[in-house]
């Protein structure tokens, strides 16, 4: 299991600069979240540990992302190998039009060979009792993925993801368009996977980063504010920023 280290990030798209020397550890065990305003960066920071920014023309990054000792931002980095490593979570979930079995085992079928069909009933079986859904679509499994409630797909999106066992979850607005009580499943989920994996969570929800988080960041301006215990940046922040944008007095 991999924590991040980050030193002196700074990222340009184009001649705008979204991130402006972030320094920040990441660690292993723990769900952070990074809260902010819109446009303040944290989706872009988030990106940029799956190095999924590259894909935008006129990025420029400079600075360290150390994951297993490797500096991901160098261009030796196998980018294929790295998201195996790093998985994401999107704002909508995007379960492909396939069986609910299909999804699961598509990223299997990509890195790894000779798996019988023995072995992926298992890798299925297991990473959906991973994400609590075993028991609800055991006898489903050839049903269209894209039948399932919202919850049930954003849950299928991460069983899908630790199906090719990765070590560090991204997840970017993973509840925004789910209602409170699909809400409460997802973050009853989170805290069972941050005992296997490093977890980071962009959210616009202070409430569920106050829930859910160990470790809080706050972004401004593409600047890392302030980051330390969730507990602390709650209720006794360092900088004045912090507590204006907590108290609701911007944001």
């Amino acid at each position: 299991m991999a924590d991040i280290k980050v030193n002196n990030l700074n990222l340009w798209y184009g001649d705008f600069q979204a991130l402006i020397n972030v320094d920040a550890h990441f660690t292993r065990n723990q769900i952070t979240a990074m809260i902010g305003p819109s446009g303040c960066g944290k989706s872009t920071l988030l990106r940029v540990f799956n190095r999924m920014n590259d894909l935008i023309e006129g990025v420029r990054v400079k600075g360290q992302v150390i994951i297993d000792a490797e500096n991901i931002i160098s261009d030796k980095t196998d980018l294929v190998v790295l998201r195996k490593k790093v998985g994401m979570v999107f704002q909508r979930p995007n379960p492909f039009p396939l069986s609910i079995y299909e999804n699961i085992v598509f990223g299997q079928k990509i890195h790894a060979e000779g798996l019988t069909r023995l072995k992926l009933d298992e890798v299925v079986e297991d990473s959906l009792k991973s994400v609590l859904l075993w028991d609800e679509l055991k006898d489903k499994l050839n049903k269209s993925a894209l039948s399932l409630s919202l919850e049930q797909k954003q849950r299928l999106c991460i069983a899908r993801l630790i199906a090719v066992r990765p070590e560090i979850l991204l997840m970017d607005e993973p509840c925004s368009t789910l209602d409170p009580q699909a809400t409460s499943r997802v973050e009853e989920l989170m805290r069972e996977l941050k005992n296997n994996y490093t977890i980071i969570i962009v959210t616009h929800n202070m409430q569920q980063a106050a829930r859910v988080s160990d470790e809080t960041g706050f972004m401004l301006l593409g600047e890392l504010v302030e980051f330390g215990k969730t507990q602390d940046i709650f209720t006794s922040p360092k900088d004045k920023r912090t507590e204006d944008y907590i108290t609701g007095r911007y944001g």
